[in-house]
C-alpha cells in the first residue's frame, strides 16, 4: 500500500495582508495537489481497503488545510476590524481632544436655567 503524506504549516501571528494572501495561494495549491493525488486513488490498482485508507487520509489532510485557510482568513478578518477599531478610537480621541481645546469644553456652554 502506498500511503502519501502532504503536511503544511501554518504559522499564526502579524502577518501583513500580503504574507497572508500567499500563505492562502499556497494552501489552495496544496488542496489542488491533494486533490489530484485523490483522483489518482481512485484509479489506482490497490486493493479496496487500501483505496479506503489512501482515500480518508487525504480527505483528512485537505480538512486540515481548508481549516488552515479558514484560520488565515479568520485572522485577516480580526486585524483589520483591529486596525479600524485603533482608527476610531483615535478619531473619538483627536475629536474629544479639539472640543476641549481653549480650556472651555462643549457640556460647559448648555444652558441649565431653561
Amino acid at each position: 500500500m502506498q500511503v502519501t503524506s502532504s503536511t503544511s504549516t501554518f504559522t499564526s501571528g502579524t502577518t501583513g495582508s500580503a504574507g497572508s494572501s500567499s500563505q492562502v495561494a499556497q494552501l489552495q495549491k496544496e488542496i489542488q495537489d491533494l486533490t489530484q493525488q485523490l483522483k489518482a486513488v481512485a484509479t489506482s490498482s490497490l486493493d479496496a481497503q487500501s483505496k479506503q485508507q489512501e482515500t480518508q487520509l487525504l480527505q483528512a489532510q485537505i480538512a486540515a488545510v481548508q481549516a488552515e485557510i479558514t484560520a488565515i482568513q479568520n485572522q485577516q478578518q480580526q486585524t483589520q476590524l483591529n486596525k479600524e477599531n485603533s482608527a476610531a478610537v483615535q478619531n473619538a480621541s483627536q475629536a474629544k481632544t479639539s472640543s476641549t481645546a481653549g480650556g472651555i469644553s462643549s457640556t460647559s456652554l448648555v444652558d441649565t436655567y431653561a
